[in-house]
């Protein structure tokens, strides 16, 4: 090892033993500059061709949309290891509590800023309503239950027409406004910076939640539910805590995207919207924050953007005559399997993920012979 990486190691070191112990300052910062610099990265080519600088800003915004539902989603799946398929359920519950809140529909006008926190309430009282009958169902069972609960609610919301306007769904729903400033379709930038902020705070709260006590029993019901009630947690209120902090993820993100479009309706919230946040979370690495944050990120500017424009980036190509936009779903599909049979625990994996999907293939290394290790130290 060469002097100069010898004390590249200890600095390396010292960061990250900075940015444990200062979680909250260090997600600032990350978060911080990479608002940032993707702007800056969307007017450097090859992006620059893709699309102007108003239109990524504007992907990014809708992409901050499905960080959020993917950390919260990580909070069920990944660290309290409970299997949620009707995640959009909640994602739901917060857009139409934001519609019924600031809409000529409803005939309210309450601000913006503290819907977000009546949303998020909303969705985790239902999360509590859905925790609490699954408190004694695992794996295939929860999720069924679950993926019952995810079709119920938009059906609820489909034909209650009186309430929700039925399939026309809820229009004209109020843009966010500042003192003196007013947000506009047309400038997505206010939107930009307030899905970063929101999903700033959401990262720091989270990592606190993981690093309590609350995050620890999380982690042991995942890892053995038995052995974690026998050691005192107390599964039932920490599984509901679970289901609520999740939903109230997905009910932020769901105010967020009401007022964004101005439009609810139930078409928006299908088992779709589930099962891509779910593999989200998986693609990302299951367990790890920054992890499943950047998979989804990367995963819907892939399906949204990217694919997208493969037509025009393989022009005058032997491949310019197939319309990738017809494909991008089985594409989509090739890339999950693939994911899972080269690299099962996720592009940014936790080192306890990635621990027990490799513990396996530790134990099936054979051991080096006794002489060879006699040998070695000599």
């Amino acid at each position: 090892m060469t002097g100069l990486s010898a004390r590249r190691l200890p600095l390396l070191d010292r960061l990250r033993a900075a940015s444990s112990s200062h979680r909250s300052i260090s997600s600032i910062v990350t978060m911080a500059l990479i608002t940032a610099l993707l702007p800056i990265i969307a007017t450097i080519p090859p992006f620059s061709g893709f699309n102007p600088q108003s239109v990524w800003v504007n992907s990014f915004a809708d992409a901050g949309v499905y960080v959020l539902l993917a950390l919260g989603l990580n909070i069920v799946v990944g660290l309290a290891g409970l299997l949620d398929l009707g995640y959009a359920a909640f994602f739901a519950i917060g857009a139409y509590t934001y519609a019924y809140g600031a809409s000529p529909f409803s005939g309210n006008d309450f601000p913006f800023w503290g819907m977000l926190l009546v949303g998020a309430f909303v969705a985790a009282m239902f999360g509590l309503l859905l925790g609490a009958p699954t408190l004694r169902l695992r794996g295939d069972y929860l999720a069924i239950v679950t993926l019952g609960f995810g079709e119920i609610v938009p059906t609820v919301f489909l034909n209650a027409d009186r309430y929700t306007k039925g399939t026309n769904g809820i229009s004209g729903v109020y843009l966010p406004s500042l003192p003196g400033y007013q947000f506009t379709f047309t400038d997505p930038w206010p939107f930009y910076i307030t899905m970063a902020v929101i999903v700033t705070v959401a990262i720091i709260a989270i990592f606190r939640l993981q690093e309590s006590r609350l995050g620890r029993a999380w982690m042991a019901i995942r890892e053995d539910e038995l052995a974690a009630t026998s050691n005192g947690v107390n599964a039932v209120s920490t599984k509901l805590l679970a289901f609520a902090l999740g939903a109230s993820t997905a009910g932020l993100g769901g105010v967020f995207v009401a007022s964004k479009l101005a439009f609810v309706s139930p078409d928006q919230f299908g088992f779709t919207v589930s099962f891509t946040v779910l593999a989200m979370v998986v693609l990302g690495g299951m367990g790890n924050i920054w992890g499943v944050a950047a998979g989804a990120f990367i995963v819907w500017e892939i399906l949204t953007v990217i694919l997208k424009q493969l037509n025009a980036v393989l022009a005058g190509t032997p491949l310019s005559g197939i319309d990738f936009l017809q494909y991008q779903y089985l594409l989509y599909g090739l890339a999950l399997v693939a994911m899972m049979l080269l690299r099962p625990e996720g592009l940014f994996p936790s080192a306890r993920r990635r621990r027990e999907l490799h513990a396996a293939e530790e134990a099936e290394e054979p051991a080096a012979p006794t002489g060879a290790l006699e040998g070695a130290g000599q």
